[in-house]
């Protein structure tokens, strides 16, 4: 074989080892088919929200940093906050981190059961929470809740997309897959000085999965009661 052929096999192989760790990184948290339109839908929508680099963000289920990676490329350093549940998960956005060549922006990712327990030393003015809220239980959302009224600035902003209605709970991953009607949300957030507004469905904020947009998909934002109140 010869030296040209050798160079070219060996970039084959690292291109399949690269690819396969790829693939494995989209499956952890969705179609791989749908990772870049996801990606590029999180960044833009918080950009619109008014998201600039000075600004803190925590990432409430980071997963394997689909939505992270942008966000650490356009804050400033340090100012990017990541929370799993899954610690193999983490650990697939960690080798995403180091394939950006971003570790220099020294994002701050946690691995972490129950975010009742998790206690930081610092508030954000955006907390994220992509896909995540319609994965949990009215334990962890509960739990989620809590975080955030501890965590969030008193004119920040949460926002996270659930599902809208009433209608038999299904299974992802071993996460359960929620419904619940905007009554309950209003009235679990008010127990910790919180209040969710419906922003529009995920189709019409711009998360086009090539699929019928079911307008049980909403996006809520979440702010503290007396910021809301303009108090």
């Amino acid at each position: 074989m010869s030296i040209q052929s050798k160079a070219r096999s060996l970039r084959n192989k690292i291109s399949r080892v690269l690819a396969s760790d790829a693939g494995r990184r989209h499956a952890a948290v969705g179609p791989a088919h749908l990772w870049q339109m996801k990606r590029r839908f999180q960044i833009d929508f918080l950009k619109k929200q008014g998201l600039e680099p000075q600004h803190r963000l925590i990432d409430i289920g980071c997963g394997t940093l689909r939505g992270g990676i942008p966000l650490i490329k356009l804050l400033d350093i340090g100012h990017y906050t990541g929370i799993e549940v899954r610690e193999e998960v983490l650990e697939l956005g960690r080798d995403e981190l180091h394939e950006a060549n971003l570790e220099d922006k020294n994002p701050e990712l946690i691995h972490s059961q129950a975010l009742s327990t998790l206690e930081l030393d610092y508030k954000v003015e955006y907390m994220w929470a992509f896909a995540v809220l319609i994965h949990m239980d009215d334990d962890a959302l509960n739990g989620c809740l809590s975080f955030v009224s501890k965590h969030l600035t008193p004119d920040g902003e949460f926002y996270g997309n659930v599902n809208i209605g009433e209608k038999d709970n299904g299974d992802w991953q071993g996460f359960p897959v929620v419904h619940r009607p905007m009554e309950w949300y209003i009235q679990t957030a008010e127990r910790f000085g919180l209040v969710p507004v419906d922003v529009g469905s995920l189709m019409e904020l711009g998360h086009d999965d090539g699929r019928p947009e079911p307008q049980s998909r909403r996006m809520l934002k979440f702010t503290h009661i007396d910021h809301a109140r303009g108090e």
